[in-house]
């Protein structure tokens, strides 16, 4: 357009009908050096009331009972939509948490050695998400002006009639979201236990049974108001772009109303699932002789998988994919849903394996569902996997007076726990077909998503290839850790006491994520668009995947390892009079596939599908191999006796206190960007390894030199480099994971402090404060650039906090 103006009569009237209801904000005037932008915010209280009763009641001196109930009602409000991609304040939300919790506990004094003790226990909580306008925002329904309010795909409800999504990719980058909010989410525990211990000469023996149900009610995740996506290149021209030109618009496309894509949820459905736990144990703790107990116990734990209670579930079973039925797809690269040229082109036939929804919503609508598994039918558990109902776990325990003094103890413990699967591997599983349908369309009208933009009939609705998040049915083993130390305890003094323990943890069959519908590894520079000239090759239609007719099919493995193993040391003494100081050291390695190159965290996805969960075996992210610590509390003598009292309430009595803290620095995960960092099946790959880690910590030299801005090469970046994008035997990096050493730290934090007495016999007194934190003002980095593409590759990005300075006075009456 002449100027790059766009004529009015052209702009969308449903763009317009948005922008004067005010999505995004007017942008912020008198800012020097910058145009269209918004500068602003907004309040986020949060809100917080709690409740609590408590009653106690002794019927008699054998039987007594307590109860208590606690409500806490918590809501917080958030400027941008939470846990989106939303990141214009038109559109907040507010999020609220009420929890309950109730116990009613009974105790009967059957003898005195015999005692029973019931108990209810409840708690319960609810997450309700609800949006708002914001920002000049008044309404989240779509405004008036805009045209087909209900040209939606499916008739399923669309929450406070939502105005939907708009993403601005590309340069733009403003996206506004609602989201899948409203949203609600309940869950309800109810236990029931009986405990007895009995006391028999030299045995304390406790035994007792329980048996608990959770019940949660959840909103499945999605978006039934729709979602435009809008980039620069419908606006872009047809004509080559020059170098070093930008070319196309997304916000001009969305003027034009020329959406790249379009995607809806069909149907915001609830699940209701439950979950019930059995247990039951035995305890004795028997004392031998003076010098040495032993603890000899066993637990039974049942624990069958979460299930929906009405079986509205889907899951991806390899034994119930036909290849026979195999899908084939048309040229637009969707599943053919019939042999019609016009809208099926390159079809013959209908593909084989379509089929249709229970769910009502989705009638008459044909979904691919070749290896789709539901619960109560083909033999497919109402769990979607097997129970756990055999898990036995041992306790031992030892302690050991040495010499029969007292001074000397060992102790040592080995036990066994399982953990049950927390739910979110049955509730991420939700949203799959054939109970739900997220539909994406291409260049389609934004007044009216169901006309094709390029010829205004009506779009063909592509029976597109289902993502499938769900569970590995042939490898869902039960989570367990095996627990174990030994130590030892001595006493120099009556007021000086020295442990030193070994302390490990062994987990076994940790969750993970791992794609199973994977090409061969040749295929994957294809399919990450990394060969030149040629665009990614659409996922669904790569020729060496195992189950044609799906893109990723993700399965929660209950496969992976871990372990834990440290030296443990706390010296707990008062030195004199004056001084009390306690140290504690440890030197420990913990090691974990810590999924996907993050932090940890429960259903990670593997960085190497193809490797699994060993290719991200390595020092886990809070490792650090040396831990000091040393706090103290010194009683300044000084004049704290002297005959004046003037001098003495005023100099003498001075009180320091400090910790200090000398720890070993964090490992450094390096990764790659660009394509390859994820290979095409959303991995996360590391560099290769060629040649030796080393930290220079060096000053950058750059120019001019005032564009270097104080910064610290940490770690030699020569050492790394790309994988072979055309080594299609192993295009991923050899460098182990968080295979790098953060910086350490060496940070002192002080106080100095004294009370004065103003009133003896009122009681009252002040106390006057000088805090230092990170006294000596070290320089303590903590944040280093992790990837290889980056222009500030291993170069520090953030420091801890400088010398803080904090004085400050309480007054006690």
């Amino acid at each position: 357009f002449p100027g790059n103006v766009i004529p009015s009569c052209m702009i969308n009237p449903n763009a317009a009908a948005l922008l004067k209801a005010g999505i995004f904000p007017a942008p912020t005037t008198n800012i020097a050096n910058s145009v269209g932008t918004f500068v602003g915010g907004a309040n986020a209280p949060t809100n917080l009331r709690e409740e609590v009763v408590r009653i106690d009641h002794n019927f008699s001196s054998k039987f007594s009972v307590f109860g208590h109930y606690i409500a806490e009602q918590v809501t917080q409000s958030f400027a941008t939509s939470q846990w989106s991609g939303d990141n214009v304040p038109t559109v907040g939300d507010t999020f609220g948490n009420p929890s309950r919790s109730g116990v009613i506990h009974t105790t009967y004094a059957i003898s005195p050695t015999l005692l029973n003790e019931v108990a209810f226990n409840y708690n319960g909580n609810v997450i309700n998400i609800v949006p708002y306008a914001a920002t000049g925002l008044t309404s989240l329904a779509l405004p008036s002006g805009y045209v087909n309010t209900n040209s939606r795909l499916f008739t399923g409800p669309n929450n406070l009639n939502r105005i939907p999504n708009i993403d601005l990719s590309g340069g733009t980058g403003a996206q506004f979201e609602i989201s899948s909010w409203p949203w609600h989410n309940k869950a309800d525990d109810y236990q029931i236990r009986d405990d007895i211990s009995l006391t028999k000469g030299a045995h304390q023996l406790k035994f007792g049974a329980s048996w608990a149900i959770y019940k949660k009610v959840q909103d499945l995740f999605g978006q039934t108001q729709g979602g435009f996506t809008f980039n620069k290149d419908l606006t872009a021209g047809s004509a080559a772009c020059p170098a070093n030109t930008a070319c196309g618009n997304s916000f001009a496309s969305f003027l034009l109303g020329l959406p790249t894509s379009y995607q809806e949820l069909a149907v915001q459905d609830h699940g209701y699932w439950n979950n019930v736990s059995w247990a039951a144990y035995v305890q004795d703790n028997w004392r031998v002789n003076r010098r040495l107990t032993l603890n000899l116990g066993l637990r039974w734990d049942g624990v069958p998988h979460t299930y929906e209670a009405n079986n509205r579930m889907g899951n991806f079973y390899p034994s119930l994919y036909d290849p026979a039925k195999a899908a084939t797809f048309n040229t637009n690269n969707s599943i053919c849903s019939s042999g019609n040229q016009a809208t099926d082109p390159g079809c013959s036939a209908a593909s084989p394996g379509l089929s249709t929804s229970p769910n009502s919503i989705l009638a008459g609508i044909p979904l691919y569902l070749n290896g789709i598994g539901i619960p109560g039918q083909n033999g497919v558990p109402k769990g979607l996997v097997n129970n756990h109902w055999a898990a036995f776990g041992p306790r031992l325990g030892f302690a050991y007076d040495v010499s029969g003094s007292g001074k000397t103890v060992v102790r040592g413990g080995f036990g066994i726990m399982y953990e049950r699967i927390q739910g979110n591997d049955m509730y991420n599983a939700g949203p799959n077909i054939p109970f739900s349908l997220q539909v994406s369309l291409s260049n389609v009208e934004m007044t009216n998503p169901s006309l094709s933009l390029s010829t205004g009939s009506a779009a063909a609705r592509p029976i597109n290839a289902a993502s499938i998040v769900g569970l590995a049915v042939d490898n869902y083993k039960l989570p367990a850790s095996y627990q174990y130390s030994v130590g030892v305890q001595h006493s120099f003094a009556a007021k000086t006491v020295l442990s030193v323990s070994y302390v490990g943890n062994q987990s076994r069959h940790q969750n993970d994520y791992r794609n199973i519908n994977l090409p061969d590894q040749s295929q994957l520079p294809a399919l990450a668009g990394l060969i030149p000239g040629q665009p990614a090759n659409p996922y669904q239609t790569i020729p060496t995947l195992p189950y044609p007719g799906f893109t990723t099919i993700r399965l929660a493995d209950n496969e992976a390892n871990a372990h834990y193993n440290g030296l443990q040391v706390d010296l707990n003494s008062q030195l004199s009079h004056d001084l009390n100081l306690r140290a504690f050291y440890t030197l420990s390695r913990a090691v974990d596939p810590t999924t996907g190159g993050s932090g940890g965290g429960d259903l990670g996805t593997v960085s190497n599908p193809y490797a699994g969960w060993v290719y991200d075996v390595g020092p886990s992210g809070y490792d650090r191999t040396h831990i000091a610590v040393v706090d103290f509390i010194y009683d300044i003598p000084f004049l704290r006796h002297n005959q004046s009292r003037l001098v003495r309430s005023t100099v003498g009595g001075w009180q320091i206190s400090g910790i200090v803290t000398m720890e070993s620095g964090l490992p450094i995960n390096v990764t790659l960007g660009g394509g390859q960092g994820g290979n095409g099946v959303g991995g996360t790959n590391r560099p290769n390894l060629t040649g030796t880690i080393s930290y220079p910590q060096t000053p950058v030299t750059c120019t001019p030199a005032s564009k270097c801005y104080q910064q610290i090469q940490y770690f030699d970046s020569s050492a790394f480099s790309s994988p072979t994008v055309t080594n299609t035997s192993s295009p991923w990096g050899t460098l182990g994971h968080n295979a790098l050493r953060g910086p350490g730290r060496d940070n002192w934090n002080m106080s100095l402090f004294k009370t004065f007495t103003l009133s003896e016999s009122r009681g009252s007194r002040f106390e006057l404060r000088l805090e230092t934190f990170n006294t000596w003002n070290h320089t303590q980095f903590n944040g280093v650039d992790t990837t290889k593409a980056d222009s500030r590759f291993g170069q520090f990005t953030s420091a801890f906090d400088p010398r803080i300075l904090q004085l400050g006075g309480k007054i006690y009456f």
